[in-house]
């Protein structure tokens, strides 16, 4: 079997477990594009090539270990790992060595998976760029903070990677890069062991090609095996475009995005897919998302700004500075409002929809002079923590994907799963199914 490192997970697992192809000859498939491509797209911070060798090794030989058995994985370099550095995206922690894995890390060990090295985040998963390009063009940014994860897949370096979110950290990223990007409910995944910038919304997840892919990904990383096996859609479901209060700054390849995912859900649909908007409870949820995070990040990264200011770039100090000026009763506040949309959210996904389609994105990827890009389509559905997936739906001016997100009701990821395979079969051309 030929191209190895163009399988997706779903696909390798399958050759994998058959014994059609073995572990090492996929692995150095992968390794022999990173030698290809990473002097362009930059994703990667560490490689691990001789562990990932060794145990390659060992899973051909031995008996069929787990749902990601001989499968390379990405891992952010904001999650801990006992065998490779761990940077965080900040020189304060340069050659920091971890003396454990994060949970999700283990799990995905304990599943068969490969930790192949770990790619870029950005400085402290916040909003200063790292050195990653956008493998579709390199002049453009992928997005961030999962800046190397999101590219890594998209450049076949390596079929699966980890990701996390804040704020839009994985929709984003994927959107730019065409890729699959998974960020499951709040906390369906242990964010032990990994740098939190805010408790009450860091969101851990990944990256792969297909929908199979990041349900394989989240099932081994949370521990829940059933999102690795996505069942058909058998019903049809409740669908509704919800365009958001920030529509205003969404560029026009994003409506034609959006255009697109309405013609595919109109196929799966119930019935007439139709224009929605959030409760009234959801006003201003971008600003108070915002607020909470920047409040969390000032307490999170105390002892970065006490003990290494000089170390911080300018964007995270500030960050952190107008974080510290939020008074702890805002943050109340504030936190009291969030858990009263989150009960709106629960009645409306009750009683009016099952499944939204949002933007991911206000367009394609940026120039990289401009930064990360602007993650406002996200931050509501980080803050109410619901289940996001994006897919890969159309192309802007200069030939970039554009992604839209599916979102269903709290804990709904399963169904998700199972909905977004339904809405990429429904897609009008035929390459994007290949999503599925």
């Amino acid at each position: 079997m030929k191209d190895l490192e163009s399988l997706s997970a779903s696909q390798a697992i399958k050759a994998l477990s058959k014994r059609e192809i073995k572990a090492t000859d996929l692995l150095l498939s992968c390794l022999d594009r990173i030698g290809q491509r990473e002097n362009h797209v930059k994703a990667w911070t560490s490689l691990g090539k001789e562990n990932a060798l060794t145990r390659a090794k060992e899973l051909d030989k031995g008996a069929f270990k787990g749902i990601l058995h001989g499968l390379p994985i990405g891992v952010k370099d904001l999650y801990d790992t006992y065998d490779l550095p761990t940077s965080y995206g900040s020189p304060i922690y340069a050659n920091h060595y971890p003396v454990t894995d994060a949970v999700s890390i283990a799990l995905i060990r304990q599943a068969g998976g490969i930790i192949l090295g770990k790619t870029v985040t950005t400085e402290l998963a916040s909003f200063k760029s790292g050195p990653t390009t956008n493998p579709h063009n390199s002049r453009h940014t992928p997005g961030g903070s999962s800046s190397g994860s999101a590219a890594a897949v998209a450049d076949f370096m390596v079929p699966l990677a980890t990701g996390s979110q804040t704020a839009g950290s994985m929709i984003r990223p994927a959107s730019y890069c065409g890729v699959v990007g998974f960020k499951p409910s709040l906390g369906k995944v242990s964010i032990a062991g990994v740098k939190s910038l805010s408790v009450s919304l860091d969101t851990l997840g990944c990256f792969g090609r297909t929908v199979e892919d990041v349900g394989l990904g989240v099932a081994a990383m949370s521990g829940d095996h059933r999102l690795a096996k996505i069942e058909t859609l058998h019903n049809k479901p409740r669908i509704a475009i919800c365009k958001t209060s920030n529509w205003s700054l969404a560029h026009q390849e994003t409506a034609t995005a959006m255009a697109v995912a309405r013609h595919a859900a109109e196929r799966i649909a119930k019935s007439t897919v139709v224009d929605l908007k959030l409760p009234k409870s959801c006003d201003d949820i971008t600003q108070v998302h915002t607020r909470i995070m920047l409040s969390e990040m000032s307490r999170s990264f105390l002892f970065e700004r006490t003990h290494h200011p000089k170390k911080l770039s300018l964007i995270l100090s500030k960050q952190i500075n107008d974080g510290a000026a939020i008074s702890y009763e805002q943050y109340a506040k504030d936190l009291l409002f969030a858990g009263n949309a989150k009960s709106s959210i629960n009645a409306l996904f009750n009683d009016e929809v099952d499944l939204l389609i949002a933007p991911s994105a206000t367009g394609e990827a940026p120039d990289l002079k401009d930064g990360t890009g602007d993650p406002v389509f996200c931050r509501e559905w980080t803050l109410l923590g619901l289940p996001c997936i994006n897919i890969n739906v159309a192309s802007g001016p200069n030939g970039l994907p554009v992604g839209v997100q599916l979102i269903a009701g709290p804990g709904k990821d399963h169904f998700l799963l199972s909905a977004a395979r339904a809405f990429v079969h429904a897609l009008p051309d035929p390459t994007l199914r290949d999503q599925a």
